[in-house]
């Protein structure tokens, strides 16, 4: 008989996705998917002001304009899913340590996790604004003011300091590392121990992820929780003992997640790129 913890993987999984994720604290969970895969986020327009016309026989408040609003669908589009087996000769032969649990523990934070982090990452980049986005060559003397220039767009469309969240790749935060300016100048000794965090600019958390976590040629993204919401919807975890053909254990497990770039948020997004090569280089 096929034995379901899907109760005991599920609070397990979403333990250790939110330990190992390096990008579970730079979105928002707002919106409730709960018994759906879609949501409606309906974005209402305003109005311009005017100066209040006394002499005016009516419309004195101005000419009424009927309010619009936008309709952004969100719908889960990442269904993915995985299967071993672990046989019980193997489990006996390793002294135990080929458990069904472990494995899982690890197929979470070599695989699963991994892809969830990089999704997102690649959504932030999608998603940001041509005019926050910059082709720009990093040096160790020009690491710092990219930083600040990209910190001073965000204030310019109105994103709070608090919160905000770069995502820098090993290369840029070498670069930064050897920047006098830097070193000189920020905050950077506010060390962090939490989700890969490095340390401050700004009040900006610094996170180093592999390079192979963002699109080629990113040196960094600037973001806010407030851009991106990522719904995780664990369906299932199975552990089969003894299933039909196997002396051993099945294992398998299902997630079903996205992430959306909101689009009344989008300005809450800045990307660093590497300077593209002319034709003639």
């Amino acid at each position: 008989m096929p034995v379901n913890y899907a109760e005991k993987y599920s609070q397990l999984i979403d333990e250790k996705f939110a330990a190992e994720s390096k990008t579970e604290h730079a979105v928002n969970k707002d919106y409730d998917f709960n018994g759906v895969n879609k949501v409606n986020v309906y974005s209402v327009a305003t109005v311009e002001l005017n100066n209040y016309d006394m002499e005016a026989s009516s419309n004195r408040y101005g000419t009424p304009v009927e309010l619009g609003n936008d309709v952004q669908e969100l719908l889960l589009t990442q269904d993915k899913s995985f299967a071993f087996t672990i046989d019980r000769r193997n489990n006996t032969d390793t002294e135990m340590t080929i458990g069904a649990a472990n494995a899982l523990a690890r197929q979470i934070k070599e695989v699963i996790t991994p892809t969830v982090d990089k999704y997102r990452i690649a959504k932030w980049v999608a998603g940001a604004m041509p005019e926050h986005t910059k082709e720009e060559t990093i040096s160790t003397s020009t690491a710092y003011s990219a930083f600040l220039e990209g910190s001073m767009i965000l204030f310019d469309s109105h994103v709070p300091p608090e919160s905000r969240i770069a995502f820098v790749s090993p290369a840029y935060y070498k670069s930064i590392k050897l920047d006098k300016n830097f070193t000189q100048a920020s905050d950077k000794a506010y060390e962090l121990a939490i989700n890969g965090v490095v340390g401050l600019i700004d009040k900006t958390k610094i996170v180093v992820v592999p390079t192979d976590y963002f699109p080629a040629g990113v040196n960094f993204i600037i973001t806010h929780p407030a851009a991106m919401t990522s719904p995780v919807k664990i369906a299932d975890y199975k552990q089969h003992e003894n299933p039909q053909g196997i002396n051993g254990w099945l294992v398998e497990g299902r997630i079903y997640y996205d992430a959306f770039i909101l689009n009344n948020k989008r300005a809450a997004i800045y990307v660093s790129k590497v300077t593209t090569p002319s034709s003639g280089d």
